[in-house]
């Protein structure tokens, strides 16, 4: 085997990890899966997350931190549902509650003598990176590279920390930074099974918000004449009362939320996935859940789009309303098993599993 490593990870305070049921939230999965299958190919994985969480890594640190959030049937702390903590003061408290896990981190890479630390939320990390130059510090960005962000990455850049893209979209508004590797997100492909014979109907599954493009999702299946399954969060807002709820009917149909371990059942019934995405989508989770069930996605041109479907083959990536409707009426041509076998290629767990490895160990190489 390839050098032993010892390596420090954390991702939120927030949560335990795994995340309490009904809790979607990406970064967790994904760290999660790294640093179990790191842990499987012998290397020592000490991961820092709030009391209550568990993983199969050598060690898992707390410092005694209870999760802001509930879990197993308990309540929020007190601390951040107290009439005294408006949106600003909750801000801080999330802020200080990862620092705290964070500065953890440093006192075990001391301790233990780690090789080399992998954090998840960048924007809290930055300033500790500066003050232990020593220690080779990798972070995954799972958001869009705004403006803002590039700005305040730049004032820390230094030459022991550096950043790791779930596309190489996402680079395009900071080529600058001192990028690692594009490692694509992997999936637990247990999870998705293929499905070789769909219903007539499309999917929209995903959360219920203008950047994902469910209204646009529905004019399109409107204009095609199809079946349209729409699934996630619930909403009230103006937006869904405006440009969702007065189209809904037997044609165009709204289920609720579905838990995350039976989306695969709804992916595998839908001929295809609708994602009509209104912003620069670093990666897209549900483009791979699908295709994974054999399931061709169809989405717009933003983001990592064109980078994880395969277009023509697993899939339409598309301009425009207009475009998107003559790609449902064609999606028949696509090869469901082409679907699956991309994803199993391009994007398991063991694939970014292998993938982190192996730019831990460049890094520690130089």
């Amino acid at each position: 085997m390839s050098k032993k490593m010892k390596i420090g990870m954390m991702v939120t305070g927030h949560f335990t990890i795994p995340p309490p049921q009904g809790i979607i939230y990406a970064p967790m999965f994904i760290a999660g899966a790294v640093a179990e299958g790191l842990t499987k190919k012998g290397h020592e994985i000490y991961f820092f997350a709030p009391q209550g969480s568990e993983l199969r890594v050598t060690k898992m640190i707390s410092g005694n931190l209870e999760p802001l959030h509930g879990f197993s049937g308990k309540k929020d702390l007190k601390i951040i549902s107290s009439p005294q903590v408006g949106g600003g003061e909750k801000c801080k408290i999330f802020n200080l509650w990862d620092q705290y896990l964070i500065s953890l981190i440093y006192q075990e890479a001391i301790k233990q003598k780690l090789d080399i630390i992998h954090i998840h939320p960048a924007d809290r990390a930055l300033p500790f990176g500066l003050a232990f130059k020593k220690i080779p510090i990798v972070y995954t960005l799972h958001d869009p590279v705004y403006h803002w962000r590039k700005e305040i990455f730049q004032l820390f850049q230094s030459k022991n920390q550096y950043f790791v893209s779930i596309s190489n979209a996402q680079r395009k508004p900071a080529p600058n930074l001192n990028w690692i590797a594009t490692i694509y997100n992997g999936l637990d492909l247990k999870l998705f099974p293929f499905s070789a014979q769909p219903k007539n109907q499309c999917l929209f599954l995903g959360r219920l918000l203008p950047t994902k493009g469910v209204a646009e999702a529905v004019v399109a299946a409107r204009k095609a004449k199809q079946p349209l399954i729409i699934a996630g969060t619930p909403n009230t807002g103006d937006y869904w009362e405006r440009k969702i709820k007065p189209f809904l009917s037997k044609n165009i149909r709204y289920i609720g939320n579905v838990p995350y371990e039976k989306t695969y059942q709804y992916y595998g019934q839908a001929k295809v996935l609708l994602c009509p995405i209104q912003w620069e989508e670093p990666f897209g989770l549900t483009f791979i859940e699908a295709m994974a069930c054999g399931t061709p996605v169809i989405a717009f041109d933003r983001g990592s789009a064109s980078e994880v479907i395969k277009d023509g083959k697993t899939g339409f990536v598309i301009k425009t309303i207009e475009e998107m409707i003559k790609a449902i009426k064609k999606v028949d041509q696509i090869k469901r098993k082409e679907c699956r076998s991309w994803v199993e290629k391009k994007f398991s767990y063991q694939r970014m599993i292998d993938d982190y490895e192996r730019i831990f160990l460049r890094i520690l190489k130089k």
